[in-house]
């Protein structure tokens, strides 16, 4: 064999293993990329499926607050409603020009006069000193209030009170449901 042919021959298997390690870092490398594309659309899913958990949770947090931050709303609404109805109705009943006010204090004149007329002191509401003058009862000082008396003892230890204002707090407590009712239902 000659030096020419010996060469060629070295160089036809140097080229023969090259090819062959070429194609094996081909496949090598078609396995490696498959496996990373396997890896990243795996994670890719995961992260996608974490992501829309959150984002289905951040959705029922963000509905929950704004339906709580509308309650919220909506009683404080309800409070100030509530607020300027009772203000109202103290206006009403403090208004000396109230229709029946007159009725109205002959009527507590007469419940007061059943418990007890000597040793006992009317203390009018200003707006009422007039018509409560006529009571037969002795008249002191006024109080405040938004109409009607106090019958107070002459040593002043007791106390019995006929102002509206007790009157108009009573009945607010007792009929508030029913105010709501009227008002938001």
């Amino acid at each position: 064999m000659s030096l020419e042919t010996l060469a060629a021959e070295i160089i036809r298997q140097a080229q023969e293993e090259a090819d062959s390690i070429i194609e094996q870092a081909k496949t090598e490398a078609k396995r490696i990329e498959d496996k990373a594309n396997e890896e990243a659309l795996q994670f890719s899913s995961l992260v996608t499926t974490r992501a829309e958990k959150e984002s289905e949770q951040i959705a029922v947090e963000v509905v929950a607050s704004a339906k709580q931050a509308n309650q919220k709303k909506a009683l404080i609404a309800r409070r100030e409603e509530l607020e300027l109805t009772w203000k109202a109705a103290r206006e009403e009943i403090g208004s000396a020009k109230m229709s029946g006010r007159k009725k109205i204090l002959d009527s507590l004149v007469k419940e007061a006069s059943e418990k007890n007329k000597s040793d006992v002191i009317l203390r009018p509401v200003k707006a009422d000193r007039s018509v409560l003058s006529k009571s037969g009862f002795t008249i002191g000082d006024d109080v405040e209030g938004l109409g009607g008396f106090v019958l107070e003892s002459k040593d002043g230890s007791t106390m019995l009170d006929f102002r509206f204002d007790l009157m108009l707090e009573e009945a607010w407590k007792n009929t508030l449901g029913e105010i709501n009712g009227i008002l938001f239902d």
